[in-house]
């Protein structure tokens, strides 16, 4: 390899990289951050995995037919210190029912990223952006 291509490489990689990894976690591309929702329903399915989790809600529309959606959280490790998966306390499951408040998302599809859940229970767990 000769030396300029080298030094291309060396000099722009880092900078590519960076711009990929900025893309990710960046809510504010995919999600309206200045608005936020509110969805009642029944989670149809929990996916606590990384980089991001994901619970599926079914909300019904109030003319008998419902919307599945796609509300996605932080990381497992985010979940787990706040007491989400296996046997935590603040586990939930497909079949409960919860109170979701998300960011939507941009483009007006039934998704959106989580600020906060109220349990079956009653209790409230506030999610921090990461």
């Amino acid at each position: 390899m000769n030396k300029g291509a080298l030094r291309c490489v060396v000099l722009c990689g880092p900078l590519m990289v960076s711009g990929l990894l900025q893309a990710h976690h960046s809510l504010t591309s995919a999600y309206d951050v200045r608005t936020e929702g509110e969805l009642t329903g029944t989670l149809t399915k929990v996916a606590f995995t990384n980089p991001h989790g994901a619970m599926t809600l079914e909300v019904d529309n109030g003319d008998g037919s419902t919307t599945e959606w796609i509300l996605t959280t932080g990381s497992a490790n985010t979940l787990s210190s706040l007491g989400f998966g296996g046997s935590g306390p603040n586990t939930v499951r497909a079949g409960d029912v919860v109170t979701i408040t998300y960011f939507p998302a941009r483009n007006g599809n039934p998704l959106g990223f989580i600020r906060s859940i109220t349990l079956p229970d009653q209790r409230q767990i506030q999610f921090e952006l990461e």
